[in-house]
């Protein structure tokens, strides 16, 4: 049985947007505003803006769905039934801290291990893209589609830096990338 068809689908696919809904706005709330950054055990930036998020999707899902476990990038896990929830309240914080648009929240559930819904919402742009098992992907309520291109020299090439990539690795990025009709660098 696909998720579409579970009981709860239809409250959790609810959830799942209005938890980006309030990821939205909370982030929003604090984008381009001075505002102190921390450093986390693994030397990655933590901001107000992604603990208030967290609380907040936290708070929310707990009041529909207390059963379900809650893995999050700032609290950490409380393991549940058979649904658990994974948040990443501000996927690229680098680029929120420093200005830059291209920042998400990133909110899924799992079945089990297994995924059964995402959503990638990006508050400074207000695009959303939901995933869900059993329908189609969905960029701002429309149906969503990968490129049509079928040749590495018609690809557009987009990573955050090839500095990410040493000896074999990057001879070999920068060899094909090379090849494709575009290359773009930067984001988290």
């Amino acid at each position: 049985m696909g998720f579409a068809q579970h009981a709860d689908f239809h409250r959790a696919l609810a959830l799942a947007g209005q938890l980006a809904d309030a990821s939205r706005a909370i982030a929003r709330s604090h984008f381009r505003r001075p505002m102190a950054v921390e450093q986390k055990p693994d030397h990655s930036p933590v901001t107000v803006a992604d603990r208030a998020i967290e609380t907040e999707l936290r708070r929310m899902i707990r009041a529909q769905f207390p059963a379900h476990g809650i893995q999050g990038e700032e609290f950490g896990g409380e393991t549940g039934g058979e649904f658990s929830w994974i948040l990443d309240p501000i996927d690229g914080t680098r680029s929120f801290i420093s200005g830059f648009p291209l920042f998400g929240s990133l909110i899924a559930l799992l079945h089990g291990d297994r995924p059964v819904l995402g959503v990638i919402e990006i508050p400074a742009t207000g695009e959303r893209w939901i995933g869900c098992s059993g329908l189609p992907t969905s960029f701002d309520g429309e149906p969503a589609r990968a490129s049509a291109c079928d040749r590495i020299e018609q690809a557009r090439v987009y990573t955050t830096t090839p500095d990410e990539f040493q000896g074999d690795d990057r001879r070999r990025f920068d060899s094909l990338s090379r090849r494709a009709a575009m290359r773009r660098f930067g984001g988290d």
